[in-house]
């Protein structure tokens, strides 16, 4: 089934994506995959194979398992049944690939275990996004990311209908709890951080107070993140921000789950930003099968 999710062209470049699955293929490969070597003139023969679900999920990682297997074979034929985005129920076949033998063997866990791990972020964040896609509230992400997958868990955690927060530290502004206690507080380090980035990247507080939100809007936040707040101080310091200047836009994060969201979407806030979809997220189960010749 395809989804009112889909996305088109937000995968990242080759040129980043390539160094990335090029280290991971060696990590597995080390000095050289023993079984299927040992297979010789057999495992060198044309073969096909397909992609099938164990488990109804939504799809992340196609072009990335494609890619994985392009990088071991130049003449991989890969062909895609589902998209990128797309919901699928179990035992559906996902794709079908068509190359020598070596390739499909060599190449198989790698690609799975990517395609299985962004399909799995994928399905959670739908869960999330869905509970309030009627809503105008946007769900987004965190840098809560394995290192050396956050571009990839970023771009399943889109697939899945979420917006994308900051990719790193250099996106822009966000003022912390601990940035507020380096600074001796929130007006003095906007003060200090605004008189040194450059035009047009913005500036968000975290506050965890109506107080610290009444400062944040004072000293002309851009971006007002209400932090653990319960729902009686968040409806609080929405009507508060609205009132002051419309232009604030403001994010709400902290124990963001399935039975939560909802109610802190009412609220009226722009944004929801939760880890849970990346860190909580389990595989989604898929399984390459050889077709007999």
């Amino acid at each position: 089934m395809q989804s009112l999710f889909r996305v088109e062209g937000m995968l990242p470049s080759w040129i980043v994506l390539d160094e990335l699955l090029t280290h991971w293929l060696r990590e597995d490969i080390g000095r050289g995959d023993k079984t299927t070597d040992g297979l010789a003139e057999l495992a060198r023969a044309k073969g096909k194979a397909y992609w099938v679900a164990k488990e109804d999920g939504v799809i992340a990682g196609l072009p990335i398992a494609e890619r994985v297997f392009s990088l071991l074979d130049n003449d991989v034929v890969f062909q895609a049944q589902a998209a990128d985005g797309d919901y699928i129920q179990k035992d559906t076949v996902i794709a079908n690939i068509d190359c020598q033998l070596s390739t499909l063997l060599t190449g198989e866990r790698v690609a799975l275990n990517l395609a299985m791990s962004l399909s799995g972020i994928a399905t959670t964040t739908r869960q999330y996004a869905e509970v309030i896609t009627d809503l105008p509230t946007q769900l987004v992400d965190t840098r809560k990311t394995t290192p050396g997958m956050r571009l990839l868990e970023k771009y399943a955690a889109y697939v899945g209908g979420a917006q994308n927060h900051r990719m790193g530290l250099d996106d822009g502004v966000m003022i912390k709890d601990n940035h507020i206690a380096v600074a001796g507080g929130i007006g003095r380090a906007i003060k200090h951080i605004r008189a040194r980035i450059p035009y047009p990247i913005t500036i968000e507080v975290e506050t965890e107070s109506l107080e610290q939100v009444k400062e944040a809007i004072a000293h002309q936040a851009d971006i007002i993140m209400l932090d653990n707040m319960p729902l009686e101080t968040m409806y609080e310091a929405v009507e508060a921000i609205r009132a002051a200047n419309k232009r604030i836009k403001i994010e709400a994060s902290g124990n963001i789950t399935l039975d939560t969201i909802r109610a802190v979407a009412e609220t009226g806030v722009d944004y929801i930003s939760s880890s849970a979809p990346i860190t909580r997220s389990p595989w989604l189960d898929l399984s390459m099968r050889m077709k007999q010749s």
